[in-house]
């Protein structure tokens, strides 16, 4: 991924890689840009490990699913769904203890091999201050394992859009699904742009709802 970032106009603000899918928080100008950048990396990740292994074919079983997040507080709180991953799957107690994720870098700990654009997260969760990142983040991640906050919540990883009902509605038309979408409020002041659910029906087995 570091050498990566340097081919693509992709600041990459979290990532948490695990032993059979990746999570990666990202920003770019362009789609194109993401899509290169994730072909690129599990083409050369796919040629690496074949070669170890002395084996053919693809690694990964599916493409990526993208999910775009609104600013502030609703790209913090993926990030934070992020860092909790392994905590999530009982793997760890902490984000701390596990070594690939992005916590490290942003509380410092790490100062080689860094991928993080901290300045831009800074900018996108509304502070310019590392420190008050750093702060909040350990606050955040304490409080959410001490109240046992740990769910898996699907918005983060299956929507199509998360954030305002404002930021959701603007980009719904520019979005291309071959299926109907929706807009739900998942909870108070947090929407999500999802496509809708396909039914079948009961008698002949097929699926109602989805567009052509």
């Amino acid at each position: 991924m570091r050498a990566k970032l340097r081919e693509f106009d992709i600041s990459l603000l979290d990532y948490c890689l695990t032993c059979n899918h990746v999570h990666l928080l990202a920003e770019a100008g362009d789609k194109l840009q993401i899509s290169g950048f994730m072909r690129e990396v599990a083409g050369e990740h796919a040629r690496q490990y074949n070669r170890r292994k002395g084996r053919l074919n693809a690694v990964w079983g599916d493409n990526f699913h993208a999910t775009l997040v609104d600013s502030g507080s609703y790209l913090w709180q993926c990030l934070n769904y992020i860092e909790l991953n392994m905590v999530r799957c009982g793997a760890v107690r902490h984000p701390s203890q596990w070594e690939w994720v992005g916590y490290h870098e942003i509380m410092g700990r790490r100062q080689r091999y860094r991928l993080l654009d901290l300045d831009r997260l800074c900018w996108r969760v509304g502070t310019t201050s590392l420190g008050d990142v750093r702060e909040n983040l350990e606050a955040t991640i304490q409080d959410r394992i001490a109240r046992d906050v740990l769910k898996r919540e699907p918005c983060w990883t299956e929507s199509l859009a998360v954030g305002s009902a404002e930021f959701v509605r603007r980009i719904e038309p520019l979005i291309l699904s071959r299926r109907e979408m929706e807009i739900v409020e998942e909870e108070p002041g947090l929407w999500v742009l999802k496509e809708a659910e396909v039914s079948y029906d009961s008698e002949s087995g097929t699926r109602i709802g989805a567009k052509a």
